[in-house]
């Protein structure tokens, strides 16, 4: 057999295609890293429809206040820092595992726990000012939008919040292993995409309905 049949021939487990050795499947990480987008684009696709929900019955109020009595911006800009500085914060811890320091990733990480929890009280706390006025979300077609809009994403960060504390106590019992650097590149996609949604949540609900 010729040399050329020998370097190129269907036979040969390096074969070349395309004028390129085949480099077999990508790595987990990056596997994993991209399954896991497919299911924050499906995230996506259920806050859109909220959205989409908000939108139409902003004006249904049955004769009740709108968002430029409810809102508080003062309050939700507090929110809205927390939640930025949090993912600031996921961002330290990312590059802390990068280099394999568990003191730094379980400082950073600590510090995104306590402003997501931060966050969260806000939000509970509004919730609980606006049911206790009489302006619950059975109130208005307007209120049960925003309830379930703000709600949705609300529950979101109390699910990360869970996840980073179990992120936590896997690096701290168990080093930087391969599978949990899987798992923290997800959970990071995942708090950075909170992020991207509540600056939308910010805008349309807050900043928007306060001058409708």
């Amino acid at each position: 057999m010729s040399e050329t049949a020998l370097t190129y021939g269907h036979g040969d487990p390096y074969h070349l295609h395309g004028g390129r050795p085949h480099e077999g499947p990508a790595p987990k990480r990056i596997v994993t890293a991209y399954g896991f987008w497919i299911f924050l684009l499906s995230d996506f696709v259920v806050f859109s429809c909220f959205f989409a929900t908000y939108g139409v019955l902003l004006r249904h109020t049955a004769g009740g206040p709108g968002g430029a009595e409810l809102f508080d911006l003062k309050s939700v800009a507090a929110e809205t820092a927390f939640l930025l500085l949090s993912s600031f914060a996921c961002g330290m811890a990312s590059i802390a595992a990068d280099v394999r320091s568990v003191r730094w990733y379980e400082t950073a990480m600590a510090v995104t726990c306590l402003l997501g929890l931060g966050f969260l009280a806000l939000e509970v706390r509004e919730f609980t000012d606006l049911v206790v006025r009489g302006y619950g979300p059975t109130r208005s077609a307007f209120l049960s939008a925003f309830f379930s809009l703000v709600g949705l994403h609300g529950l979101h960060v109390s699910c990360g919040v869970l996840w980073l504390l179990t992120m936590m106590a896997q690096v701290f019992t168990k080093g930087f292993r391969a599978d949990i650097l899987r798992r923290q590149l997800c959970f990071a996609l995942f708090w950075h995409a909170l992020d991207i949604i509540w600056v939308a949540i910010f805008s349309v609900v807050y900043l928007i309905g306060s001058a409708a």
